[in-house]
């Protein structure tokens, strides 16, 4: 959650990495929009959590409605304060990330992925976790870190083995290959030494 402006950066920064967005400060105008489509939800979670007065709150509900329309034009749904840092979304498509999901640090998610609700609560994602494209995460299940869940599984029960590729209608471990190849893409599957706390990631 962003509580505060260095927070915010360290989200930013670190979401703009995730994306292997290298040499550039700001979005392109045109081919960027998924890259403009993070940093106004990092913005509109700094309002949101903000304690302020007037101001703060007219400044959010900017955001909130940039937010809103951005997600209309790109088909993707995410709620405030889901996603840790390292947010990393691969391609436009519809994405739909229930708002009482809690989900780690540098999620990889491919288009047509449904994190959602049901009758006993809402998922827990761990950390570098890589969602394959129309894979769907339900109800009040727990995902360990560093899986990988393959392309059109259905998730709903508990993986508790981290570092394992699930698969499958329901999700089942099919080998014990980690999701790094996924997640840390842009540094050839290697993960990286944070650049926040200088710690590697597990």
């Amino acid at each position: 959650m962003i509580t505060n402006r260095k927070e915010l950066k360290e989200y930013l920064l670190a979401d703009k990495r995730q994306l292997g967005i290298k040499n550039r400060v700001i979005p392109r105008p045109f081919t960027d929009e998924i890259w403009k489509y993070e940093i106004v939800l990092r913005k509109y979670e700094y309002w949101y959590n903000k304690q302020g007065g007037l101001i703060a709150k007219i400044i959010c509900c900017f955001y909130k409605i940039l937010h809103h329309r951005n997600s209309i034009k790109l088909g993707i749904g995410i709620g405030v304060n889901c996603c840790e840092k390292g947010l990393s979304i691969a391609h436009i498509g519809t994405i739909q990330i229930n708002g009482k999901a809690v989900v780690g640090e540098n999620l990889r998610i491919q288009e047509g992925v449904t994190i959602g609700a049901g009758k006993n609560g809402f998922p827990i994602i761990g950390n570098n976790v890589y969602l394959g494209t129309g894979c769907k995460i339900i109800g009040g299940i727990r995902i360990a870190d560093n899986c990988a869940i393959g392309a059109n599984a259905v998730v709903v029960k508990d993986i508790m083995q981290p570092g394992i590729t699930v698969a499958g209608v329901p999700a089942k471990k099919v080998s014990d290959n980690n999701s790094y190849a996924n997640v840390f893409w842009f540094n050839e599957g290697k993960p990286y030494v944070d650049i926040t706390s200088k710690n590697d990631v597990k």
